[in-house]
């Protein structure tokens, strides 16, 4: 039987890694499907933004759990780099690339304008690359057995 600290990273693990594929690929596309663009963009950039915070505190935890539990002796473990880099990405996308994403949609008229040239579409594929690399390292995460 898991201690608590142990049960609660589990369980963080499973809401962080676990949202971010129901999300990513189950419910932003139905949104998107279902609903006009508008609406879809407004609802799935609230969930984007309720998991970069599920993220934010489930990241910490492990982080902060796995450095107590294993000490140095935890820097040399992928698992803890893994965690790591998801919370850097989570961070970088909560607080650098929302922001712009948030600052470019209302002048979408002015698209080819923007920090890269391409304003808002831009900003939504960077966007997006990070979260795919955050579930991808999760997925990774996970198949190594990390989330015990």
């Amino acid at each position: 039987m898991q201690t608590f600290p142990d049960a609660l990273r589990s369980i963080l693990t499973i809401f962080w890694i676990g949202g971010l594929w129901v999300i990513g690929l189950l419910v932003g596309p139905l949104l998107f499907h279902h609903l006009d663009n508008g609406l879809a963009f407004k609802m799935v950039a609230v969930m984007f933004r309720a998991m970069a915070w599920v993220g934010i505190i489930a990241g910490l935890y492990i982080f902060i759990r796995m450095l107590w539990v294993d000490g140095l002796r935890t820097f040399q473990a992928l698992e803890f780099w893994l965690i790591v880099l998801m919370l850097v990405l989570t961070l970088v996308n909560h607080f650098a690339v929302f922001p712009g994403v948030a600052e470019v949609k209302p002048s979408m008229h002015t698209a080819a304008e923007g920090v890269f040239g391409g304003g808002f579409h831009n900003w939504q594929t960077i966007s997006s690359l990070i979260y795919l690399a955050q579930s991808a390292l999760g997925l990774v995460y996970i198949t190594r057995g990390s989330a015990k």
